[in-house]
């Protein structure tokens, strides 16, 4: 078996995958708990990342248990909530700072100041990523700026700064192991994306102490092993990868022109372009897919910061819904969205706009506009958002997409699963298991530790398939209302 830790923006699970000899993996057992969500400020979001690894060590010990006992187990994977940056002393052990999380936007300031002295077309040559709050570069330097001699502490080694992932493998090594994998560390802005490996100069720009980094290592390497008073056992830890190149893996994108859409929280577009980086024009994202034995293989990527989370808003804030699964049934008591559009900017805009002052907006309301059109809006905003995503990655030189592999609990939406097929025009496929982050982690620790020879195999199960059937008059209709609210969106913005 497998022990597979998914440790998420809003909850923390551990899965049990059992390896049959065909390669293809089985859950067998899952615990899962909650995160608590901290907002000291607008648009600040922060995570405790004690209560993280309390979690992951609690959710890991009832999955073994439920398993039969860790002597079944032959290692484990890890995925990980990307860009969240984590601060810690390396004696205790111990938190300087909650972490920030990957939606927090209180850096804007810090990127904008290097965007304007004319820094990001050397940061995006060099990493594939834009100057924006999200990725976790610019956090690092604020969470050393409230630690007193912060950089100093950092340039001694008494200061470890690293993503989720290494924050975990910290912990679970007992402190041996500072390390993080390379789809983790191309997502902070700092690591060089052509030779994989941090950039002194970036650092320097970044005010970051490289001795506070972890070092890099492939997504199937030897990251460490279990300290045995945890679990019974000194597991290796053998697959590491950031949530999205997970589900890359786990969805078996592993071709070039493959792709694949989370949608979770938010919704992360991830396009595998083979070998050889590719500089978008588009500003989508240049990212690695993944590194395993050797084998290298790079990505495009868009991002949307708020999906899920804007049916979360109308359940939560708006108290529309009792539960989200009530979306759906809400949505389709109307023929149509009624003209009314939602931009859930709640965090800012992701790819293509990358407009981090933009807050959320609702078009084009009147008289008769109920709670259900709010819900409708909310969830064919996802398939809005997507299509800019794939117009910009045809803008890039991808072929035309004629399937997208989708996975993330929004999924379950039918409604909001075929409005993405119609409005996109594309063939959508969901998995019939759904939990492809921790699935992808689970083949990359088995393919590390020798439990298969091949990082991907085919599902027993079919999956389910939406195909596209709305005229294309009526597809132009909606994009072109969807267009004028996120233009408005923007200017409001300014």
């Amino acid at each position: 078996m497998i022990l597979a830790i998914d440790q998420g923006t809003t909850s923390t699970r551990a899965i049990a995958f059992e390896v049959s000899p065909q390669g293809q993996m089985n859950a067998v057992a899952v615990s899962q708990m909650e995160l608590a969500q901290h907002y000291p400020q607008s648009a600040w979001v922060e995570h405790d990342a004690a209560e993280i690894w309390r979690a992951t060590l609690q959710t890991c010990r009832e999955v073994v248990r439920r398993a039969g006992g860790v002597h079944r187990f032959a290692a484990v994977g890890i995925t990980n909530q990307r860009e969240t940056s984590v601060i810690w002393d390396a004696a205790s052990g111990e938190p300087l700072h909650r972490a920030i999380v990957w939606q927090d936007r209180r850096t804007a300031e810090a990127t904008t100041r290097l965007a304007e002295q004319g820094h990001e077309p050397e940061v995006q040559t060099a990493t594939g990523l834009i100057l924006d709050p999200y990725f976790s570069a610019s956090k690092y330097a604020w969470l050393l700026d409230q630690v007193p001699e912060g950089r100093a502490r950092a340039e001694r080694g008494e200061i470890r700064l690293g993503t989720v992932d290494s924050w975990l493998i910290w912990k679970l090594t007992g402190g041996r192991q500072h390390v993080t994998d390379v789809c983790n560390a191309a997502r902070t802005s700092l690591m060089d994306l052509k030779t994989r490996r941090w950039s002194p100069a970036l650092a320097a720009l970044f005010g970051v102490p490289m001795s506070a980094l972890p070092q890099i290592r492939g997504c199937a390497d030897h990251l460490g092993d279990c300290d045995e008073s945890l679990l019974g056992q000194a597991l290796p830890i053998r697959g590491s990868a950031g949530d999205q190149q997970a589900a890359l893996v786990g969805h078996g994108a592993l071709k070039p022109g493959d792709a694949k859409i989370t949608y979770g929280t938010g919704a992360f577009l991830v396009a595998n372009v083979g070998q050889s980086p590719v500089a978008s024009t588009s500003r989508l994202l240049g990212t690695m897919a993944y590194e395993a034995k050797g084998e290298a293989a790079y990505a495009l990527e868009g991002s949307i910061f708020s999906a899920g989370s804007a049916i979360q808003w109308l359940r939560d804030g708006l108290k529309i819904l009792a539960e989200s699964r009530a979306s759906e049934a809400m949505a389709q008591s109307l023929s149509d969205n009624g003209g009314v559009y939602l931009v859930p900017g709640f965090t800012g805009l992701g790819a293509p706009w990358w407009e981090p002052d933009a807050r959320g907006a609702i078009i084009g309301l009147t008289r008769d506009t109920g709670p259900a059109h709010l819900v409708r809006a909310a969830l064919e905003s996802l398939a809005y958002q997507t299509c800019d995503l794939l117009d910009a990655l045809s803008c890039d030189g991808a072929p035309k997409l004629k399937r997208l592999k989708i996975d993330g609990g929004v999924t379950a939406n039918s409604l909001a699963m075929q409005f993405v097929a119609d409005v996109c025009e594309v063939e959508v496929e969901r998995p019939a298991f759904q939990e492809m982050t921790a699935l992808g982690a689970a083949r990359l620790a088995a393919y590390g530790v020798g439990l298969t020879d091949q990082l991907w195999a085919a599902p027993a199960e079919a999956p389910a398939i939406w195909r596209p059937r709305m005229r294309a008059a009526e597809r132009d209709r909606l994009r072109q209302g969807w267009a004028a609210a996120v233009r408005g969106t923007l200017a409001a913005a300014q």
